[in-house]
């Protein structure tokens, strides 16, 4: 069970107290919460199999007799995982499916300024995880059916939290490296972030203008991206105000010998690649006023707070 899957019962778990949540995942809860999930494990049913099982999923959704459907999960999962989950629902008249997609399912690489959802996939994506996602994303949009099944794409940006396992995790421990004293790129790129919170796409009274859609959810607070790591570590106690910046053809430049050094000679996984220079340096922000206006959706938490709360729940013992 990840991060994001945790947040989603929490928000049902509070906000929907009449609902009976059901919990299908090959993982099972973690044994011990943090404070920021406060649901009571003992009222969560959860059901554990494997989402390309199409036999799995059928049991599950007939046994938890479900009427939504909130779906967040590479090529196995999200394509054939989502395929699946799509013709079971259909089977047993599942009335609505909430897929997590991604922001990056635009991104090729390429400046995005102000994206929004009219914004065609690219010819090549940037990555294999946001093809898959795409991928998904376009059949749960085909499966709508406003007299059958009801489907939503939601498309956060770089989402963080507690139980987050990367963005702020990986910051703290770049830190501990001591690489917080390298800027790659000049740190002009705007870009979002999205803390992981509730969104209001199951309320009966949007439910008929949403169908079918999907929607871009972050904090709509674009920051510079080398601002937003500093803030981290800032408030994770490592200040420095010396740091070598490296212009963006130059890190690039690098990146290309360390991925090659590292993959030929010593047999292991690069530490910095053009990929992720090219997702550092890059501009992307996006505009969410479709999901404003149709889901009323709105930030519950801004950037510094939740920063705060996931390095908090970073320190809390959970062994």
């Amino acid at each position: 069970m990840r991060f994001l899957g945790l947040h989603l019962i929490e928000q049902f778990y509070r906000h929907c107290p009449d609902t009976a949540i059901n919990v299908f995942d090959i993982r099972p809860f973690p044994e011990k919460l943090s404070k920021y999930f406060t649901f009571d494990p003992s009222k969560i049913t959860f059901l554990q199999g494997d989402l390309t099982s199409e036999t799995d999923v059928a049991g599950a959704i007939i046994q938890s007799k479900c009427d939504v459907i909130v779906h967040k999960i590479y090529e196995k999962v999200n394509v054939k995982g989502t395929n699946n989950l799509i013709d079971v629902a259909k089977q047993l008249k599942v009335k609505a499916l909430v897929y997590t997609s991604s922001a990056g399912v635009i991104f090729n690489g390429q400046d995005v300024i102000n994206g929004d959802e009219s914004w065609p996939y690219p010819e090549v994506h940037m990555d294999g995880y946001n093809e898959t996602k795409a991928t998904a994303e376009t059949a749960v949009m085909k499966a709508n059916d406003n007299n059958g099944l009801r489907t939503v794409c939601l498309r956060p940006a770089g989402i963080f939290g507690p139980g987050d396992r990367q963005l702020v995790p990986g910051l703290r421990a770049s830190a501990k490296l001591g690489q917080l004293k390298f800027q790659l790129g000049d740190n002009n790129n705007l870009f979002d972030w999205s803390y992981a919170a509730a969104q209001r796409v199951l309320d009966p009274e949007t439910r008929d203008p949403i169908s079918g859609e999907t929607f871009f959810v972050t904090n709509d607070a674009p920051t510079y991206f080398w601002t937003l790591a500093r803030t981290v570590w800032k408030s994770d106690g490592y200040i420095d105000n010396y740091y070598i910046k490296l212009p963006r053809p130059v890190a690039l430049a690098v990146s290309y010998v360390s991925e090659f050094v590292a993959k030929n000679l010593l047999k292991k996984e690069p530490g910095l690649t053009p990929f992720r220079v090219k997702v550092v340096c890059a501009i992307r922000y996006h505009n969410i006023t479709k999901a404003k206006k149709l889901l009323g959706y709105q930030p519950a938490v801004d950037l510094e707070t939740g920063i705060r709360y996931t390095l908090d729940w970073m320190n809390e013992d959970l062994e």
